[in-house]
C-alpha cells in the first residue's frame, strides 16, 4: 500500500507511537483482534479519533470484527520504520543524561542511544549501560556514528551552541530537553521537551478545566 506520509496529519502521526506500543502488549499476551472501543479504553483516545486515524492507512478493520493484532503489528511495525535501527547520541551526560542512558529505550529494540558527550573529565572515557561517553570536543565524530537523532541535555546557556555543533556533524532530528527554543536550518527538526512548563501546564489544566471537559489527549 503505497501512502503519502505528507497527507497524514501531525497529530495522527504523534499517536501512531502510542498504538503501536499497545499492539505489542496486546501481541504478547496473545490476543488476536481488537476493537477501537478497547484501544480507546487502552490509550485514552476515543474510539472515533483512533478510526479516523486509521481511515488515513486504507481498510485496516472489518465492520464488527475490528483490527486483527498482528495485521495491525505488522503493519505499524512498517510504517514506523521498526525494522531498521536509529542510532541515537545523547549530549549531556547529568543527571536527565545519565538515567536515559539507564533506559536507553529497553522496550525499543529499534532505537538505540550508540554514545554519549559530555565536559566532565570525570565520566569521560567510561560507559554507562554499555554506552561509552566521548569528549564534548570531539563531537564531530558523530559523522562517523551513522547517527541522525541526538537527545539535548546540555545547560540552557551552551544548548543553541551545541545545537549548531550537532548540526554541523550530520544529525537531522534533535529531541531538546533543555529551555531553550533553538534556531536550526529548515531541514532540521526539533522536538521540545520542557518538563517544567508540562507541569506548569498540567496543574492550570488541573485547575482550570474539569475532567469531562477535557480536550483529546495525544
Amino acid at each position: 500500500m503505497n501512502i503519502d506520509q505528507h497527507k497524514i496529519p501531525q497529530a495522527t502521526a504523534k499517536r501512531l507511537p502510542l498504538y503501536y506500543r499497545f499492539l505489542e502488549n496486546l501481541h504478547t499476551s496473545g490476543k488476536q483482534r481488537v476493537s477501537s472501543t478497547e484501544l480507546s479504553e487502552a490509550v485514552k483516545v476515543d474510539s472515533a479519533t483512533i478510526r479516523r486515524d486509521f481511515s488515513y492507512f486504507g481498510a485496516l478493520g472489518k465492520k464488527g470484527y475490528g483490527y486483527n493484532v498482528s495485521y495491525l503489528l505488522s503493519f505499524f511495525r512498517k510504517t514506523l520504520e521498526q525494522d531498521e535501527q536509529t542510532n541515537v547520541v545523547l549530549i549531556g551526560v547529568g543527571n536527565l543524561g545519565t538515567a536515559l542512558l539507564r533506559y536507553n529505550f529497553s522496550k525499543n529494540d529499534s532505537t538505540k542511544i550508540i554514545r554519549a558527550f559530555d565536559v566532565n573529565d570525570d565520566i569521560i572515557g567510561h560507559e554507562i549501560s554499555g554506552v561509552k561517553i566521548d569528549d564534548m570536543k570531539d563531537i564531530a565524530s558523530i559523522q562517523e556514528l551513522d547517527a541522525t537523532v541526538a537527545i539535548l541535555t546540555v545547560p540552557v546557556a551552551v544548548a543553541q551552541k551545541t545545537a549548531d555543533r550537532i548540526v554541523e556533524a550530520g544529525i537531522k532530528g534533535i529531541m531538546n530537553f533543555t529551555p531553550a527554543r533553538l534556531t536550526v536550518p529548515p531541514h532540521i527538526r526539533v522536538h521540545h521537551i520542557d518538563l517544567s512548563v508540562e507541569l506548569q501546564s498540567l496543574i492550570y489544566f488541573l485547575k482550570n478545566y474539569p475532567l469531562e471537559e477535557k480536550e483529546e489527549q495525544l
